[in-house]
């Protein structure tokens, strides 16, 4: 693991890393917040998954995570959205390839090779956290924004137990039924559509409950919203498999990152109540 960039931040220390990743078989960076309390003992950890053509830098830097995850004392793991490089398969449009991962282990060529973001974000990258940093795997926890959502909701609904708490920013909650995830899906696991619903938030939830309230916030100015993201969707789910839900509709605001900091300490609190609970 190599550091790349080292900052204090209320107290703790924002660090980013490059590494070679064996799963994906290119140099991965990421990013992580440790608060102060990880100076005396390993704190829990929360992963933030970003959104699609994002990377760790626009949580770290427009999401006003630090100063809550400090206070609290909550670790916060933000990896990147695809696997990168100039050997990694591509596309010119920003909704597939590199910056695209959908979190998910695709099944077709060329993508296949490369692409199987859940299984670095469950099984390499937390080795690589637990070998370097001060982090309780034993209490972990997870959320997102729009993509990054969608990949939330499915890694915890494919994993039960292996999260404490799950939430979300505007996520997109039933690709095999919008625009983005039909685009995706088509290229990363072909033309079986029973195979997507592996995939999807709103097909996973009928066969997998949390034993724990999934939180969204999703704002009703989002530009993405009837198109692409529709919580109803997800909300019928839920409500009809008994998966405890509380999704909240915020007048006024759009799918940016100032929807997401504005909301950012309430996800933070969320988390840290079932991390320390």
């Amino acid at each position: 693991m190599e550091t790349v960039s080292d900052w204090t931040s209320f107290g703790g220390d924002l660090s980013v890393h490059d590494h070679e990743s064996e799963t994906l078989g290119c140099t991965m960076r990421f990013a992580v917040f440790e608060p102060p309390q990880t100076d005396e003992e390993p704190v829990p950890v929360l992963w933030y998954l970003s959104g699609l053509t994002c990377n760790w830098s626009n949580v770290m830097e427009k999401g006003g995570l630090q100063r809550k995850a400090a206070e609290l004392g909550v670790m916060i793991v933000a990896p990147d959205t695809s696997p990168r490089g100039k050997d990694v398969a591509d596309d010119e449009a920003y909704d597939l390839g590199q910056g695209a991962g959908f979190y998910l282990t695709a099944t077709q060529d060329p993508w296949a090779k490369h692409y199987k973001m859940d299984q670095y974000i469950m099984e390499e990258l937390p080795s690589v956290i637990r070998s370097n940093f001060a982090a309780d795997m034993r209490r972990q926890s997870i959320f997102g924004h729009s993509m990054g959502g969608h990949g939330a909701l499915v890694l915890a609904l494919r994993n039960p137990g292996h999260f404490r708490s799950v939430s979300a920013f505007a996520p997109i909650v039933a690709p095999t039924q919008v625009p983005w995830g039909e685009k995706a899906f088509s290229a990363y696991l072909g033309d079986d559509k029973e195979a997507w619903k592996e995939w999807d938030a709103c097909e996973l939830v009928k066969k997998t409950q949390l034993d724990t309230t999934i939180l969204i916030d999703q704002g009703e100015d989002d530009q993405f919203l009837e198109e692409q993201l529709k919580p109803g969707l997800f909300e019928q789910a839920c409500r009809e498999a008994g998966q405890p839900l509380a999704i909240r509709l915020r007048p006024g605001y759009d799918h940016s990152y100032y929807f997401i900091s504005t909301f950012m300490d309430d996800h933070i609190m969320h988390h840290a109540k079932a991390l320390y609970g």
